[in-house]
């Protein structure tokens, strides 16, 4: 496989990036620093804008009438305007040893939102619909992380990370089945020496690229599940993955330091955003309707 040069594009400016989302109402590029509560945004001179949100801030994705969608600790909250305060829109659940992780809006603009046990406890995967009603989607989760859709919107690709699988499961009308997801089965498998499965997004071609943390590098698999591509990254904690840039041609990728000092010297670049260019376009990012 050829090496896909990478460009450090922010430095380590974040303890725990996550969740990157492009979208050109808000001029680019989103992504959270998770356990420091904030929204990250790039704008196009290379600055970031942090906007803080909270104690906890697990993903970010646009909603199609304006402003944004954010996955709290234990709950989702919505604000109508980059400049509005979020307003709590659905309480998932209030056990402490389960909290948010990530998550995506889906082809019917519906918002799924994943949560990561602490303890004992499972999470779940859940769908919250635009007026905040919510349904559990997928129980027993350890470490719910990627979602992400095919371009004709059929099929839906998810990692529970604990599971050291990527998973494929339909898309159907929520008429159909309400939790719109269903028929869940292994899409690929990851070794653990490899890393574990964590945040990744879909290109035009149907590729899953998929972040491995612990495992420095962003695989891409072909529809077919055939590993195809892989770019290596000089931080061990790659969170996520997603296309932007005007064409979708830019593949962003962010990286933890979580678990490290303020100034590691193993790992100087950990908690930066990456940017590549993998020769592939990437789909719009898909808003919540809520």
């Amino acid at each position: 496989m050829p090496q896909i040069a990478v460009e450090n594009v922010t430095g380590p400016v974040a303890h725990h990036a996550e969740g990157p989302v492009w979208w050109p109402g808000w001029g680019g590029l989103r992504y959270v620093d998770m356990l420091a509560g904030d929204l990250l945004t790039l704008r196009p001179d290379g600055t970031l804008d942090r906007l803080h949100v909270g104690d906890h801030a697990a993903v970010v994705r646009p909603r199609a009438g304006g402003g944004f969608v954010v996955g709290l600790e234990r709950s989702v909250a919505v604000a109508d305007a980059d400049d509005a305060p979020v307003r709590p829109l659905a309480a998932l659940w209030d056990d402490a040893t389960v909290r948010l992780n990530e998550g995506a809006a889906g082809p019917d603009g519906a918002f799924y939102a994943g949560g990561m046990a602490l303890g004992e406890r499972l999470g779940a995967l859940y769908r919250v619909e635009a007026d905040g009603t919510s349904r559990v989607v997928l129980d027993g989760v350890a470490c719910s992380n990627g979602l992400g859709f095919s371009p004709d919107g059929s099929l839906a690709y998810y990692a529970d990370s604990l599971t050291h699988r990527v998973d494929v499961l339909d898309v159907v009308p929520a008429d159909v089945d309400p939790r719109g997801l269903v028929n869940r089965r292994p899409f690929v498998a990851v070794d653990p020496a490899d890393g574990l499965p964590d945040g990744l997004t879909v290109d035009a071609e149907g590729g899953v690229w998929v972040a491995l943390w612990g495992g420095s590098a962003v695989r891409r698999y072909s529809p077919e599940g055939t590993l195809d591509a892989e770019v290596r990254f000089p931080a061990s904690q790659v969170s996520a993955c997603t296309f932007g840039g005007d064409g979708l041609d830019e593949l962003y990728v962010t990286t933890s330091r979580q678990g490290f000092g303020t100034a590691d010297a193993t790992e100087p670049e950990a908690g930066s955003l990456f940017r590549a260019e993998p020769g592939v376009r990437g789909l719009p990012a898909l808003p919540f309707t809520g």
